[in-house]
């Protein structure tokens, strides 16, 4: 299995922090953030990894290397002229990427089964999978309806009725979306999940487990004191 993490973000939420260290790298009880992620990643099985990268991306690679040292593969994908949104970073980094691959963000520590969720995306044949948590407000605005086993309307803007999902940070795509994405500007998931919904090819994949983040001080702090606790918050 093969995951590109999406980690090229300004983090403009968590200035002064991010102004000379990459949300990747923000230390928690010692570790930088991505090394959570990646002993997840491993843990699940997942050995073959994608760094998109562009803000303060060379102190990532430097920090990370080729991954021996953490039991994965990494290699990365720059965004060098200009940061082109998580769709564009994505279609940026193709010539690295299988013909399915699955998605997370940078600032995101998720709870996944990582080969259950490619089995159930596999006997579907749709182009794409997001998955859900029924979040009803709890955690952030619930920006997702879900119908059946498909994604029915999708969107950080506008709220609609039976909108009590989130997305919940992990996707799965087989390259043939890349014709959707245009070249070389910026582009975002959230600009590409309405598509494929309208050509019902966006699966959805219920998770029971809550996520954190750390794209917010709110969210730093709560992912802090989980580490610290070693248990799930309510």
């Amino acid at each position: 299995m093969q995951v590109v993490i999406l980690a090229g973000g300004l983090g403009t939420r968590l200035r002064p922090v991010t102004e000379e260290t990459p949300k990747s790298l923000i230390e928690i009880q010692g570790k930088p953030f991505l090394e959570y992620q990646l002993e997840f990643l491993k843990e699940g099985g997942v050995g073959d990894i994608i760094l998109c990268i562009g803000y303060l991306g060379q102190k990532i690679e430097k920090y990370f290397g080729d991954g021996r040292r953490f039991g994965v593969n990494l290699r990365y994908s720059y965004e060098k002229e200009q940061l082109l949104g998580t769709a564009g970073a994505l279609k940026n980094a193709e010539w690295l990427l299988d013909d399915m691959f699955f998605t997370m963000y940078g600032d995101s520590y998720l709870f996944l089964d990582f080969a259950d969720v490619l089995s159930y995306f596999q006997s579907l044949k749709k182009l794409a999978l997001m998955t859900v948590y029924q979040n009803q407000d709890k955690y952030e605005r619930s920006n997702t309806v879900v119908k059946g086993n498909l994604v029915k309307n999708y969107s950080k803007k506008e709220r609609t009725k039976g909108m009590v999902y989130i997305e919940y940070g992990a996707n799965i795509f087989k390259k043939e979306v890349f014709k959707l994405v245009p070249e070389k500007q910026p582009y975002f998931l959230e600009d590409l999940f309405p598509r494929l919904i309208e050509q019902k090819e966006l699966l959805a994949y219920e998770v029971n487990e809550r996520f954190y983040q750390i794209g917010s001080p709110e969210g730093l702090e709560e992912f802090k004191r989980y580490i610290s606790q070693g248990e799930a918050l309510q």
